[in-house]
């Protein structure tokens, strides 16, 4: 793939930038953020206006730790293309690192709007509404999530945590208990249903 996508380089400034947004995406799954720097750097040089490039940008930069910077490159790959989900996320993402809570939830709640099966978007604004402690938004989120992930133990668990803070032991129960069944072994979840059957 790499090598293909070298040979667009030379083409013009559009078919440029595409393929050096491919080849930085590329090489940042690889873990190499410098070469992903670099291919991002001339994505965005080629066309300014590429939503893909500036969001690539954007994760080479979060990758190094500048969050604020990173939010910046997100925020403008938005204001090119509003519809560019991974830009919209990225920034809940940023936004989270940052600990401007609201400012998280409000984007993870706007992408829910534009993707409403989404499993990911579903496990973040869980999150961010315990992290709010706001353990019934939390539960109501990760009850629509398992309805779109129905056997993830992860979620599972985490929903007999929230029912076993809340006191409700037999909701807490049913949830452990069918994290068990999909993830037999789990330590914390076999200590849970271990005290709960010795109660």
């Amino acid at each position: 793939a790499l090598e293909t996508l070298k040979m667009f380089e030379k083409k013009d400034s559009r078919v440029k930038s595409a393929a050096a947004t491919n080849l930085s995406f590329l090489y940042y799954l690889e873990n190499e953020l410098a070469q992903a720097a670099n291919y991002a750097d001339l994505a965005v040089n080629s066309d300014r206006y590429n939503p893909a490039a500036l969001t690539n940008k954007g994760n080479t930069v979060f990758a190094n730790g500048d969050y604020e910077k990173a939010a910046e490159f997100y925020k403008e790959a938005l204001r090119n293309d509003s519809s560019c989900t991974e830009g919209l996320y990225n920034l809940g993402l940023t936004y989270k690192k940052l600990n401007r809570i609201d400012e998280a939830l409000d984007c993870f709640l706007k992408l829910h709007a534009i993707l409403q099966n989404s499993a990911q978007v579903l496990h973040q604004i869980a999150s961010i509404y315990e992290v709010m402690e706001d353990p019934n938004q939390a539960i109501e989120w990760l009850l629509q999530l398992i309805s779109v992930v129905p056997t993830d133990p992860h979620v599972l668990s985490k929903l007999g945590k929230l029912y076993d803070n809340e006191g409700d032991k037999s909701q807490a129960f049913h949830y452990y208990y069918e994290s068990y069944r999909y993830f037999p072994s789990n330590i914390e979840v076999i200590e849970w249903l271990g005290a709960y059957y010795i109660d």
